[in-house]
């Protein structure tokens, strides 16, 4: 039942602009799945989905796809101005706050960038983790991300 919803998740952000959990949780029932808030979410945080803009200035579900590295670096310092409200660290990390549902999609890029020090992030609604290494890269790291920051 999981891997058929889920497919079925697939389909409907492919297809349709689906922007909250409720519009997708409402298309599910539609097509004949009983589902919960919490299992949309589930679902989504284990599918990896991520919100993109949209050309209304909006956001909507999207399947994360391999980025040319020419339009990541791009989307990252986008993302960066466009969601980021706080940047601290301490020792190994960097913890960086965004406005609320779009953490996942800059963690994403994060993950995507390849940057050496970065070992992982881990992100939730509107906070992202990222684990450093060695500690002393905490200051490289940071200064990438102030210098895309304009």
């Amino acid at each position: 039942m999981k891997a058929r919803r889920q497919m079925k998740v697939q389909e409907i952000i492919t297809k349709e602009i689906i922007r909250t959990q409720e519009d997708l949780a409402d298309k599910l029932h539609l097509a004949g799945f009983d589902v919960t808030q919490a299992t949309v979410s589930r679902d989504i945080k284990e599918m990896g989905l991520i919100k993109i803009p949209t050309a209304d200035d909006d956001y909507r579900y999207a399947i994360p796809t391999e980025v040319h590295p020419m339009n990541l670096q791009d989307r990252l310092k986008r993302l960066l101005r466009e969601t980021v409200i706080s940047i601290n660290d301490t020792e190994s990390l960097i913890v960086i706050r965004t406005i609320p549902g779009n953490a996942h999609a800059l963690a994403a890029v994060m993950d995507n960038t390849n940057w050496d020090e970065v070992i992982g992030t881990v992100a939730g609604d509107d906070t992202i983790l990222l684990v450093i290494k060695p500690k002393e890269a905490v200051t490289t790291v940071l200064e990438r991300m102030t210098t895309l920051l304009g």
